[in-house]
């Protein structure tokens, strides 16, 4: 389908208070994109079923645990599939998602532990996103 979309966009970027926590996290030059119909905003934790607020979660291993020692895998995996098929059904090639993340980091995430340190990596929708071919921006490296 062809669309004048190109990003999709972290919702919490956006206003939508949608984060673990139920705060956003507006960043102004990406809310300027979905004011002017050029992005699609995406929360892939909520489209994986999650609760808002909710606990946090973290990558350990090859799992998304919370902090109640709740495997998470499913949902993140599930929002994850949930994001690719909206880009692809809009041809959309770029994101830009929320560092940090276990859904959305793109350069760091946070180490498992809950004691938040950062380690090199990325969420599990990034992850599917760059396998197939969308080039995905952090919300701290996006300049308009």
């Amino acid at each position: 389908m062809e669309s004048s979309y190109e990003y999709i966009i972290s919702a919490c970027l956006c206003g939508e208070k949608c984060r673990y926590d139920g705060k956003e996290f507006t960043l102004e030059q990406a809310k300027e994109l979905i004011d002017n119909g050029k992005a699609l905003i995406i929360c892939p934790e909520v489209l994986g079923g999650m609760s808002v607020p909710r606990p946090p979660c973290e990558i350990v291993g090859d799992k998304v645990i919370n902090i109640d020692k709740e495997d998470k895998t499913d949902n993140f995996k599930v929002g994850a599939i949930k994001v690719l098929e909206i880009a692809n059904k809009y041809g959309i090639k770029k994101a830009i998602l929320k560092e940090k993340s276990p859904s959305c980091g793109s350069k760091f995430i946070y180490d498992g532990s809950f004691n938040k340190k950062l380690i090199p990596g990325e969420g599990i929708t990034t992850s599917l996103l760059r396998k197939n071919g969308i080039h995905v921006i952090s919300d701290e490296d996006y300049i308009k």
